[in-house]
Protein backbone atom coordinates (compact mmCIF):
# COMPACT_ATOMS: atom_id res chain seq x y z
CA UNK A 1 0.00 0.00 0.00
CA UNK A 2 1.25 3.26 -0.67
CA UNK A 3 1.82 6.16 1.97
CA UNK A 4 1.77 9.73 1.20
CA UNK A 5 2.69 12.69 3.40
CA UNK A 6 -0.04 14.73 3.94
CA UNK A 7 1.15 18.08 1.13
CA UNK A 8 1.31 14.54 -1.41
CA UNK A 9 -1.74 13.12 0.01
CA UNK A 10 -4.21 16.41 -0.60
CA UNK A 11 -2.46 16.87 -4.12
CA UNK A 12 -2.95 12.64 -4.93
CA UNK A 13 -7.14 13.81 -3.87
CA UNK A 14 -6.93 17.50 -6.12
CA UNK A 15 -5.76 15.52 -8.84
CA UNK A 16 -7.67 12.69 -8.50
CA UNK A 17 -10.40 15.29 -8.12
CA UNK A 18 -9.90 17.10 -11.30
CA UNK A 19 -10.00 13.98 -13.63
CA UNK A 20 -13.27 13.00 -12.27
CA UNK A 21 -14.49 16.40 -13.16
CA UNK A 22 -13.47 16.21 -16.53
CA UNK A 23 -14.55 12.74 -17.33
CA UNK A 24 -18.26 14.15 -16.05
CA UNK A 25 -17.97 17.29 -17.76
CA UNK A 26 -17.42 15.51 -21.00
CA UNK A 27 -20.12 12.88 -20.34
CA UNK A 28 -22.54 15.65 -20.44
CA UNK A 29 -21.05 18.15 -23.38
CA UNK A 30 -23.63 16.65 -25.75
CA UNK A 31 -26.35 17.37 -23.96
CA UNK A 32 -25.18 20.73 -23.24
CA UNK A 33 -23.93 21.29 -26.91
CA UNK A 34 -27.17 20.27 -28.29
CA UNK A 35 -29.00 22.56 -25.58
CA UNK A 36 -27.21 25.08 -26.43
CA UNK A 37 -28.06 25.51 -30.14
CA UNK A 38 -29.86 28.64 -31.81
CA UNK A 39 -33.43 28.51 -32.43
CA UNK A 40 -34.85 29.35 -35.50
CA UNK A 41 -37.76 31.09 -36.98
CA UNK A 42 -38.68 28.14 -39.72
CA UNK A 43 -41.22 28.39 -42.37
CA UNK A 44 -43.09 25.20 -43.44
CA UNK A 45 -44.33 25.03 -47.36
CA UNK A 46 -46.33 21.98 -47.66
CA UNK A 47 -47.38 21.02 -44.13
CA UNK A 48 -49.23 17.42 -44.85
CA UNK A 49 -47.82 14.33 -43.14
CA UNK A 50 -44.07 15.28 -43.44
CA UNK A 51 -44.36 19.01 -42.52
CA UNK A 52 -46.94 18.09 -39.69
CA UNK A 53 -44.69 15.60 -37.99
CA UNK A 54 -42.10 17.97 -38.20
CA UNK A 55 -43.56 20.86 -37.28
CA UNK A 56 -44.53 19.03 -33.94
CA UNK A 57 -40.96 17.92 -33.51
CA UNK A 58 -39.33 21.36 -33.47
CA UNK A 59 -41.78 23.07 -31.63
CA UNK A 60 -41.02 20.28 -29.06
CA UNK A 61 -37.49 21.53 -29.27
CA UNK A 62 -37.92 25.29 -28.93
CA UNK A 63 -37.95 26.68 -33.20
CA UNK A 64 -41.02 28.76 -34.07
CA UNK A 65 -42.94 27.44 -36.91
CA UNK A 66 -45.20 28.86 -39.55
CA UNK A 67 -47.34 25.95 -41.15
CA UNK A 68 -49.12 26.44 -44.42
CA UNK A 69 -50.43 25.78 -47.40
CA UNK A 70 -52.98 26.91 -50.21
CA UNK A 71 -55.54 26.63 -47.66
CA UNK A 72 -54.51 28.01 -44.01
CA UNK A 73 -58.04 27.47 -42.77
CA UNK A 74 -57.28 23.79 -42.80
CA UNK A 75 -54.44 23.96 -40.66
CA UNK A 76 -56.05 26.49 -37.56
CA UNK A 77 -56.65 23.32 -35.62
CA UNK A 78 -52.79 22.11 -35.74
CA UNK A 79 -51.45 25.58 -35.02
CA UNK A 80 -53.53 25.49 -31.31
CA UNK A 81 -52.49 22.25 -31.03
CA UNK A 82 -48.74 23.30 -31.54
CA UNK A 83 -49.14 26.14 -28.91
CA UNK A 84 -48.03 29.29 -29.20
CA UNK A 85 -44.72 28.77 -30.77
CA UNK A 86 -47.02 28.05 -33.81
CA UNK A 87 -49.35 29.80 -36.55
CA UNK A 88 -51.04 29.39 -40.08
CA UNK A 89 -50.94 30.93 -42.99
CA UNK A 90 -49.91 30.90 -46.95
CA UNK A 91 -47.04 29.53 -48.28
CA UNK A 92 -45.88 33.12 -49.09
CA UNK A 93 -46.09 34.12 -45.36
CA UNK A 94 -44.02 30.94 -44.26
CA UNK A 95 -41.13 31.68 -46.93
CA UNK A 96 -41.10 35.28 -46.15
CA UNK A 97 -41.16 34.23 -42.16
CA UNK A 98 -38.34 31.73 -42.19
CA UNK A 99 -35.00 32.20 -41.49
CA UNK A 100 -35.11 28.11 -42.34
CA UNK A 101 -37.86 26.79 -44.80
CA UNK A 102 -38.41 23.46 -45.39
CA UNK A 103 -40.21 22.63 -48.36
CA UNK A 104 -42.70 19.32 -48.16
CA UNK A 105 -44.81 19.49 -51.76
CA UNK A 106 -45.17 17.42 -54.77
CA UNK A 107 -42.11 17.32 -56.73
CA UNK A 108 -44.05 19.03 -59.74
CA UNK A 109 -44.72 22.24 -57.67
CA UNK A 110 -41.15 22.73 -57.16
CA UNK A 111 -40.90 25.02 -59.74
CA UNK A 112 -43.89 27.12 -59.49
CA UNK A 113 -42.08 27.56 -55.96
CA UNK A 114 -38.94 28.49 -56.73
CA UNK A 115 -40.24 31.15 -59.37
CA UNK A 116 -43.15 32.45 -57.03
CA UNK A 117 -40.83 32.47 -53.89
CA UNK A 118 -37.93 33.46 -55.10
CA UNK A 119 -37.40 36.69 -53.45
CA UNK A 120 -38.24 35.24 -50.01
CA UNK A 121 -36.08 31.86 -50.34
CA UNK A 122 -33.04 33.96 -51.49
CA UNK A 123 -29.87 33.01 -49.60
CA UNK A 124 -32.03 30.98 -46.57
CA UNK A 125 -31.57 27.80 -45.67
CA UNK A 126 -34.30 25.58 -47.43
CA UNK A 127 -34.45 21.90 -46.66
CA UNK A 128 -35.97 19.85 -49.43
CA UNK A 129 -37.96 16.88 -48.83
CA UNK A 130 -39.53 16.18 -52.10
CA UNK A 131 -39.24 13.10 -54.69
CA UNK A 132 -39.18 13.07 -58.38
CA UNK A 133 -41.37 9.70 -59.03
CA UNK A 134 -41.77 9.23 -62.98
CA UNK A 135 -45.36 7.81 -62.71
CA UNK A 136 -46.97 10.56 -60.60
CA UNK A 137 -44.60 13.41 -62.05
CA UNK A 138 -44.44 12.95 -65.86
CA UNK A 139 -41.06 14.07 -67.61
CA UNK A 140 -39.99 16.55 -65.44
CA UNK A 141 -40.26 13.54 -62.72
CA UNK A 142 -38.54 11.48 -64.93
CA UNK A 143 -35.65 14.39 -66.02
CA UNK A 144 -35.25 15.11 -62.17
CA UNK A 145 -34.72 11.44 -61.62
CA UNK A 146 -31.90 11.42 -64.29
CA UNK A 147 -30.01 14.15 -63.01
CA UNK A 148 -30.74 13.75 -59.16
CA UNK A 149 -33.31 15.21 -56.97
CA UNK A 150 -30.39 17.39 -55.08
CA UNK A 151 -29.23 18.95 -58.91
CA UNK A 152 -32.76 19.61 -60.61
CA UNK A 153 -34.05 21.09 -56.42
CA UNK A 154 -30.85 23.44 -56.99
CA UNK A 155 -32.34 24.09 -60.36
CA UNK A 156 -35.87 24.65 -59.34
CA UNK A 157 -34.78 26.43 -55.84
CA UNK A 158 -32.28 28.68 -57.69
CA UNK A 159 -30.95 31.39 -55.09
CA UNK A 160 -31.64 29.17 -52.10
CA UNK A 161 -28.69 27.55 -49.63
CA UNK A 162 -30.47 24.27 -50.18
CA UNK A 163 -30.31 20.49 -48.40
CA UNK A 164 -31.84 17.47 -49.43
CA UNK A 165 -33.34 15.72 -46.22
CA UNK A 166 -36.26 14.15 -44.86
CA UNK A 167 -36.87 12.22 -48.26
CA UNK A 168 -36.48 8.84 -47.48
CA UNK A 169 -38.36 8.13 -44.51
CA UNK A 170 -41.88 6.98 -43.87
CA UNK A 171 -44.15 9.68 -42.55
CA UNK A 172 -45.58 7.11 -40.02
CA UNK A 173 -41.89 6.62 -38.84
CA UNK A 174 -40.85 10.44 -38.94
CA UNK A 175 -44.17 10.94 -36.75
CA UNK A 176 -43.80 7.88 -34.10
CA UNK A 177 -39.74 7.10 -33.87
CA UNK A 178 -38.10 10.36 -33.00
CA UNK A 179 -35.78 9.66 -30.52
CA UNK A 180 -35.85 5.55 -31.23
CA UNK A 181 -33.71 3.73 -28.21
CA UNK A 182 -30.98 2.47 -28.06
CA UNK A 183 -30.29 3.93 -31.45
CA UNK A 184 -31.87 6.71 -33.67
CA UNK A 185 -32.53 6.59 -36.78
CA UNK A 186 -30.26 7.87 -39.55
CA UNK A 187 -31.38 10.62 -41.61
CA UNK A 188 -28.84 11.34 -45.04
CA UNK A 189 -28.53 14.65 -45.85
CA UNK A 190 -26.96 16.07 -48.62
CA UNK A 191 -25.89 19.56 -49.83
CA UNK A 192 -23.51 22.27 -51.33
CA UNK A 193 -23.42 24.74 -48.86
CA UNK A 194 -20.99 23.62 -45.34
CA UNK A 195 -23.07 26.52 -42.87
CA UNK A 196 -26.54 24.99 -44.61
CA UNK A 197 -25.34 21.59 -43.41
CA UNK A 198 -24.89 22.45 -40.40
CA UNK A 199 -28.16 23.75 -39.42
CA UNK A 200 -30.14 20.68 -41.37
CA UNK A 201 -28.01 18.90 -39.07
CA UNK A 202 -29.05 20.29 -36.21
CA UNK A 203 -32.72 20.61 -37.02
CA UNK A 204 -32.65 16.62 -37.94
CA UNK A 205 -31.24 15.99 -34.08
CA UNK A 206 -33.78 18.30 -32.99
CA UNK A 207 -36.59 16.52 -34.84
CA UNK A 208 -34.94 13.33 -32.49
CA UNK A 209 -32.26 11.82 -35.44
CA UNK A 210 -29.02 11.34 -36.54
CA UNK A 211 -27.89 13.12 -39.25
CA UNK A 212 -25.62 11.64 -41.60
CA UNK A 213 -23.98 13.99 -44.43
CA UNK A 214 -23.48 12.20 -47.48
CA UNK A 215 -22.06 14.95 -49.37
CA UNK A 216 -23.09 17.13 -51.71
CA UNK A 217 -25.68 17.92 -53.47
CA UNK A 218 -24.80 15.44 -56.38
CA UNK A 219 -24.55 13.02 -53.73
CA UNK A 220 -27.69 12.95 -52.98
CA UNK A 221 -28.82 10.21 -55.51
CA UNK A 222 -27.31 7.89 -53.42
CA UNK A 223 -30.57 8.21 -50.93
CA UNK A 224 -33.39 8.69 -53.81
CA UNK A 225 -36.51 6.09 -53.46
CA UNK A 226 -35.58 2.81 -54.26
CA UNK A 227 -31.61 3.14 -53.30
CA UNK A 228 -30.23 1.10 -50.76
CA UNK A 229 -29.84 4.17 -47.97
CA UNK A 230 -33.93 4.27 -48.51
CA UNK A 231 -34.53 1.18 -48.26
CA UNK A 232 -34.91 0.80 -44.69
CA UNK A 233 -33.98 2.95 -41.26
CA UNK A 234 -30.69 2.73 -40.65
CA UNK A 235 -28.88 3.71 -37.62
CA UNK A 236 -25.46 6.03 -38.19
CA UNK A 237 -23.03 3.45 -37.50
CA UNK A 238 -24.87 1.70 -40.21
CA UNK A 239 -25.44 4.23 -42.69
CA UNK A 240 -21.90 5.19 -42.51
CA UNK A 241 -20.86 2.02 -43.07
CA UNK A 242 -23.11 1.63 -46.02
CA UNK A 243 -21.49 5.23 -47.68
CA UNK A 244 -17.73 3.42 -46.93
CA UNK A 245 -18.31 0.79 -49.65
CA UNK A 246 -18.25 1.82 -53.38
CA UNK A 247 -21.97 2.88 -55.01
CA UNK A 248 -23.20 2.57 -58.90
CA UNK A 249 -24.86 5.59 -58.41
CA UNK A 250 -22.14 7.36 -56.30
CA UNK A 251 -21.62 10.62 -58.31
CA UNK A 252 -18.63 11.04 -60.56
CA UNK A 253 -15.38 12.50 -59.29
Amino acid sequence: MKLYSGRAYMAHIYSALLIALSLAALSVQPAQAQDAGPRYKIGIIGTGKIGGALARHWVKAGHEVLISSRHPEQLQDLARELGPKARAGTPREAAAFGEVILVSVPYTAMPQIGKDYAVELAGKVVLDTGNPIERRDGPMGAEARKKGSGIASQEFLAGARLVRAFNCIPAASLANDADRAPDRIAIPIAGDDAKALEVAKQLVQDAGFSPVVVGPLASAIRFELGEELATKQYTAMEMQAILARPSSTAPAK
